[in-house]
């Protein structure tokens, strides 16, 4: 029965060893930790691009169909005039 209770301490103890060194060092839990982070920063941003991709393509989607919502978007957002006109900017003064 001794010799059964020696294993079992060494065994306890080399886990117990095992697991501080595991907690400790940079290749083990602490890698672990940190790439599960990683990860789910990852999804987070995967999941905003999505969103933002369908978003996208709903936009796409209504312009390919309306030639003034076409020509809102060039306008505002490329600063695109026809030839003639003028463009006046009005900035608020705070």
């Amino acid at each position: 029965m001794g010799s059964r209770r020696k294993l079992l301490w060494a065994a306890v103890v080399a886990a117990a060893v095992l697991l501080g060194w595991s907690v400790s060092a940079e290749g083990g839990f602490r890698r672990y930790l940190r790439l599960s982070n990683d990860l789910e920063t990852l999804k987070d941003k995967n999941q905003k691009l999505s969103a933002d991709n369908d978003r996208l393509m709903r936009e796409v989607q209504s312009m390919r169909g309306d030639a003034k919502a076409l020509e809102r978007a060039a306008r505002e957002e490329l600063g695109y005039v026809k030839p003639g006109e003028v463009v006046v900017t009005v900035e608020s003064i705070p």
